[in-house]
């Protein structure tokens, strides 16, 4: 906002609001109903964009659809024009979810089992996840994450020891805020782990596959000035990112003891040192 010539508390405020939860997200939208903002942003779970629609009026609203797809719901018309007070944009973390399988089964050949993470705001991952594994033929132990905080440990012991090699936790906001302590989880058990985001394996994750997130929220900041200008939303085209990256930590690889095979190091994107 500050590139595109905003100065927050002189022709602009921020509100932001964290939600801890499901429920969260409903109480904290709540705060901004009655024409209280002019614009909503609506980042992450399907639970963001349903509390924000939900409110009186049509205040316009700039998504970040991360864990679903908002022209299969039918919150949208088209890509090209949503129609409604929504617009902003959408990742394809559905076909991305099933690419990551595919990444772990070709990087590791012998892969047989795996376990994966996943909660309620990562139940169309978690279906996807699991179509791609059985194609691959792939046995997967899904552990449910409930009432955050989560207890990973707690979560990772579920699993059986065939499948504690392979840790896959779905995108989530309750499981992204806590990338330490996943990471921190995955090391300590030596086990292989990819997530979606770069930040993953800055915190100690050893693959992720996805887009950059920090890129797709600074786009934030175009629809809400195009909007500002009065544009309509209903008329402004969804953008899906369309530049993925695959990131590997070779300090944890180092640590947990595990051998990459050169062909994955020679497609990664980028490697931590």
């Amino acid at each position: 906002m500050t590139a595109l010539g905003y100065r927050e508390g002189r022709n602009f405020s921020f509100e932001h609001v964290l939600a801890d939860s499901v429920a969260g997200y409903r109480q904290g939208y709540g705060r901004f109903g009655g024409g209280a903002v002019d614009i909503i942003i609506a980042p992450g779970p399907e639970f963001s964009l349903q509390a924000a629609l939900a409110l009186p009026g049509t205040t316009p609203i700039v998504m970040v659809a991360i864990d679903y797809d908002p022209l299969v719901r039918g919150y949208v018309k088209s890509l090209a024009r949503p129609g409604g007070h929504a617009t902003g944009l959408m990742l394809q973390q559905i076909e991305l979810a099933a690419k990551r399988v595919q990444i772990l089964k070709d990087s590791f050949p012998d892969l047989k089992a795996m376990t994966v993470f996943w909660d309620q705001a990562s139940l169309d991952q978690w279906t996807a996840t699991k179509d791609a594994a059985a194609k691959l033929g792939i046995r997967v132990a899904g552990i449910e994450l409930s009432n955050p905080p989560y207890d990973y440990e707690k979560a990772f012991a579920e699993a059986p020891a065939e499948a504690r090699g392979i840790l896959l936790p779905l995108t989530s906001p309750f499981i992204f805020r806590e990338r330490d302590k996943v990471a921190a989880l995955a090391i300590r058990h030596r086990a292989i782990m990819m997530f979606s985001d770069k930040v993953m394996a800055e915190a100690g994750g050893l693959l992720t596959y996805g887009p950059s997130f920090p890129a797709m929220f600074a786009r934030v900041a175009d629809y809400v000035d195009r909007i500002a200008k009065g544009a309509k939303p209903g008329d402004l085209p969804i953008e899906q990112p369309t530049k993925f990256e695959l990131v590997i930590n070779l300090k944890t690889v180092r640590t947990i003891g595990v051998t990459i095979p050169p062909l994955l190091l020679a497609r990664a994107d980028e490697v931590i040192e």
